[in-house]
């Protein structure tokens, strides 16, 4: 699957696809618009070089993944497929192409703050549960936070 760096004319596509796949968990209008601007790419976010999208042989987006810098550790700032593309690979493939990012930039782990519908799949790719932290969005909501070991490039 090809994934490449994100583009910072596609931000407002990529917002939306990150909003779609939200949206796919079942969230109400209210949850979702309180998600909003932890959801919205800017041309600026995507400049600095840390977006990637996956893509499907003929070129359409089928998912986007971030990174942001965390003390000595990678977060994994968003991860979003398009909601026809969950559960064929898209989403694995973009965590093993932020991993590898996180792990060449010198990370030794990549911080994963997941929505709970999401948080069997960070444990089939091998990322381990160690507690739970506040949502961004939401005031009182925890999610489960998960660490993904690095291996050195």
């Amino acid at each position: 699957m090809p994934i490449r760096v994100a583009r910072p004319d596609e931000a407002e596509a990529l917002t939306d696809l990150c909003l779609r796949s939200k949206a796919a968990w079942g969230y109400d209008a209210a949850f979702m618009a309180a998600s909003n601007a932890g959801l919205t790419l800017t041309p600026s976010r995507i400049a600095h070089g840390l977006v990637w999208v996956a893509e499907d042989s003929a070129g359409a987006v089928l998912g986007v993944a971030a990174l942001a810098p965390d003390g000595g550790a990678m977060e994994l700032d968003l991860l979003f497929v398009e909601p026809f593309s969950m559960r064929a690979g898209t989403g694995r493939a973009l965590l093993a192409h932020a991993a590898g990012a996180a792990a060449r930039a010198g990370a030794s782990h990549l911080r994963i703050l997941a929505d709970p519908n999401a948080a069997a799949f960070y444990e089939r790719c091998g990322a381990r549960r160690v507690g739970d932290a506040p949502a961004d969005a939401t005031p009182g909501r925890m999610l489960p936070l998960y660490v993904l070991d690095l291996a050195a490039p």
